[in-house]
């Protein structure tokens, strides 16, 4: 933890000395460090601050996270415009100013409010650093427009910042090095520690909000500067801010997901898309001397999703509801206007979003670090949907448990949904051949149902949904492509039999998919069958042979069912019950586990999962768990229905018992006179271990609680017992007492090695799954046969990981010296 601090203190030294050295010896007829050169080490060290500052956001500290990804992104779109005057791109005058001036005002004050918030919430030293960064970017800005103003003053502030982020940087290193026992002074971690409070890490605050935030201000600084005569000219030196503030709002999607904020992640999805078209809308003057024209339809419906996010947000927090206004007004005022970002309107409105994200961003920083908050009307409507009993509200520790096991990640869904309807209206619009880039549709294609479905279906996959993400990475591929092809200019007027060959191996895949969406629900089924329409239509325009209007309808269609799933995952991410449901499978298999009966599934990683596991077996249930070897299936010896629906379901064959586990010997202690004492000592010398010792049946089995169900436990001559070699296995034990044991799969299909074959094989027949991921190992226990020990000797039923050689040594050296 304290590295990750440091080694973001010294990155944020290291670029204000770099910073400080550039604009001392600006006045020279060549400064000492290039531009190209000093832009190249800036894109270094940016990477370096977001680094630390994630690895540190694992700890809650969002305002050194705020602090580190806000001058990341600062210096990234810095280090690329340096790039670019150092290459000569720069050329006129004033284009150096024009490209400078929107990112410094932005994190002029995006730095301002941190520092505030720093100094508010008694962190100097994050506070003096963010404060004398947003100084020297202040002093910048006025160095560029009067002549009163020197270098030296910005050079002054960044060696304030390199001086104290040096010192505590290195004093921190130091202190960790030293465990402690050297401490420069102000930089004791443990004086650091008892000031620090502690936050709980449940997901319910997303600490990468405010830099989303600040993103937003930067891109419509772009544009609000050029309405308000800031700057001059809209031009390619502005388009390193937009893409490095659409590069990082991805990045920033993908860490509300982690932060379990599905609408925040959504939000940030949205504005990334909005920032790539912008960025690429500046670059298209370079090859064509008239601004683009937009997509009408594209930017109507954009408002629509835009509005359809607001009104949810609007459950969590009225103010983030309000202020996704700002944006359902910036997309109407960009389908009001031909020339889109180029117009007044929209950059009027961009100028508003610009101050409304500044207090967004002040708001959400506040809140999080400090214990009197700023009111939002957070839990307003919660209070009002509470006296509802049509709408309930999904919460509790199971909002974002995924279909099969434990992830990192909240559903990503709703964005893929959403991508695949901006991307299929923005292909309505009917491009020119002559001039396919006049119209503004590859950032919409390309980033909404390329980039962002990739993101959708990588998510997806880490969620256990095979299938889906599968669907979302296919689809992404042919949004890519084609869009690429078709409105890039790369099709050309010709038609390529090549292209068509392409499109056919699409359809293909995607016919496979429909086939699989059969088992999956309804909405799936139409999903997958109404974007071989789209493919169909693609197909048909590579052999020149696209009816008239085919292409609309088929585009219309599946963005009208893409928005109906969109809507649906929403609602269930939302609310509880079915809304607005994505239906039954078509087709249901009888024995699969995966159809709408979904057991419980809780990470093995928490001690609450083990207790309501333990809970569950009290109760009569049986649940699959992991082991040191393959995962099982269990219930509770003192229930002796339990025992025997863990035999139903397994369809256990009579040769292929059902044995018995414990935690420790002291389970047995009171039937201790019932074992022979060379069996009790082999017991104690073998376990714990992957090792079953099979045993001679007696008056012991008794003492467990089984009754009648103890003749499916063994067989009339022999139980099998272990100790299993996993903590969270015997933890669970200790919690519920001696448990019957069968592996996790019906009779006669292979071992379980993973909670998801768990579900697929048994998911109908649990009542919960215990899930750790791939099992450390994927063979069996050794099945020891002990029947005859008292005699010196030992059989093997089955021989497992452990090797006969393994387990006659611990009989030689324990049991006969």
């Amino acid at each position: 933890e304290s590295l990750h601090s440091s080694i973001g203190l010294l990155g944020i030294s290291a670029g204000s000395l770099l910073l400080a050295v550039h604009f001392y010896s600006l006045p020279r007829a060549s400064p000492l460090i290039p531009s190209t050169a000093l832009g190249v080490l800036l894109l270094i060290l940016s990477s370096l601050l977001a680094y630390a500052g994630i690895r540190r956001s694992l700890r809650n500290a969002s305002l050194f996270l705020s602090l580190c990804l806000t001058i990341s992104v600062f210096w990234c779109g810095y280090g690329v415009v340096f790039i670019l005057g150092g290459q000569g791109v720069l050329n006129d005058t004033g284009d150096f100013r024009n490209a400078l001036v929107p990112g410094l005002v932005t994190f002029t004050l995006a730095l301002l409010i941190i520092a505030v918030v720093g100094f508010l919430c008694r962190e100097v030293i994050l506070a003096m650093i963010a404060f004398a960064v947003s100084l020297a970017s202040a002093h910048e800005v006025a160095m560029h427009y009067s002549t009163a103003f020197g270098s030296s003053a910005v050079a002054c502030n960044y060696m304030i910042v390199c001086l104290v982020g040096g010192y505590f940087g290195l004093g921190r290193i130091l202190c960790f090095l030293t465990k402690e026992k050297i401490a420069l002074p102000g930089t004791d971690l443990a004086t650091k520690k008892t000031h620090e409070p502690i936050q709980s890490t449940s997901g319910s605050v997303n600490n990468f909000a405010a830099t989303g935030l600040i993103l937003n201000m930067l891109s419509a600084s772009v544009f609000g500067c050029k309405l308000l005569g800031v700057t001059g000219k809209l031009f390619i030196g502005q388009v390193p801010w937009l893409w490095a503030a659409g590069i990082y709002q991805i990045g920033i999607c993908i860490l509300s997901y982690r932060a379990m904020d599905v609408l925040m992640a959504t939000f940030f999805g949205f504005t990334s898309i909005l920032k790539f078209a912008e960025g690429y809308c500046l670059l298209y003057l370079i090859w064509q001397p008239e601004e683009p024209s937009f997509p009408v339809p594209f930017l109507v419906v954009f408002s629509i999703l835009f509005v359809v996010l607001a009104l949810f947000f609007t459950l969590k927090s009225p103010v983030d509801g309000l202020y996704l206004l700002f944006y359902v007004a910036y997309c109407i005022a960009l389908a009001c206007r031909p020339k889109g970002f180029f117009e007044g309107g929209p950059q009027g409105v961009d100028v508003a979003i610009f101050v409304a994200s500044a207090l967004m961003t002040l708001i959400h920083l506040y809140n999080v670090k400090a214990s009197a908050k700023i009111p939002t009307g957070k839990g307003a409507v919660k209070a009002l949907l509470a006296r509802s009993s049509f709408l309930k509200l999904r919460e509790g520790a199971d909002l974002h448990a995924p279909y099969l096991g434990y992830s990192k990640y909240a559903d990503a869904e709703v964005l893929g949904y959403a991508c695949s309807v901006l991307a299929s209206f923005a292909i309505t619009t009917t491009g020119n051949p002559q001039a396919p880039l006049a119209t503004v549709v590859i950032p919409w294609v390309v980033v909404a149902g390329g980039i962002l479905k990739l993101l959708g279906g990588s998510v997806a996959f880490a969620r256990g949904k095979t299938l889906e993400s599968s669907a979302f990475i296919l689809y992404a591929v042919m949004w890519i492509i084609w869009g690429l092809a078709r409105y890039g200019g790369l099709y050309g007027t010709t038609r390529s039999f090549h292209a068509a060959v392409g499109i056919i191996a699409f359809m293909l895949f995607n016919s496979f998919i429909v086939f699989c969406t059969l088992f999956l629900n309804i909405a799936w089924f139409f999903y997958s069958l109404t974007f071989l329409l789209i493919a169909i239509s693609f197909l048909l325009d590579a052999i020149h042979a696209l009816p008239a209007g085919y292409d609309i309808a088929a585009t219309l269609i599946f963005g009208l069912v893409s928005f109906y799933c969109f809507l649906s995952a929403l609602f269930n991410s939302v609310f509880e019950g079915s809304c607005l449901p994505m239906g039954r499978p078509i087709v249901q298999l009888s024995g699969v586990g995966g159809g709408m009966t979904k057991c419980l599934h809780l990470p093995a990683r928490k001690a609450s999962s083990v207790k309501r596991i333990a809970d569950i077996l009290k109760n009569g249930g049986t649940c699959g768990i992991p082991t040191d070897t393959v995962y099982v299936l269990v219930a509770a010896c003192n229930r002796p229905d339990a025992v025997e629906k863990a035999h139903q379901s397994k369809r256990q064959a009579q040769d292929r018992p059902m044995s018995l586990w414990i935690s420790s010997l002291k389970q047995l202690e009171p039937a201790k006179h019932l074992f022979s004492p060379v069996l009790w000592d082999f017991m104690e010398a073998a376990w714990p271990s992957p090792i079953s010792l099979v045993v001679p049946r007696g008056e012991w089995v008794d003492f467990l609680g089984m009754k009648d169900s103890a003749k499916y436990v063994g067989t009339p001559q022999s139980v099998a017992i272990r100790i299993p070699d996993c903590s969270v296995t015997t933890h669970l034990i200790d919690l519920v007492g001696p448990i019957v044991v069968t592996s996790a799969n019906p009779t006669g299909e292979a071992d379980t090695t993973h909670h998801n074959q768990v579900y697929a094989k048994l998911g109908n027949k649990v009542d919960a799954v215990l899930c750790d991921g791939p099992s450390p190992e994927n063979i069996a226990s050794t099945v020891v046969d002990c029947t005859k020990i008292d005699s010196g000797n030992i059989g093997f039923f089955r021989v497992g990981i452990i090797p006969k050689s393994q387990v006659k040594l611990i009989l030689i050296l324990f049991l006969l010296p």
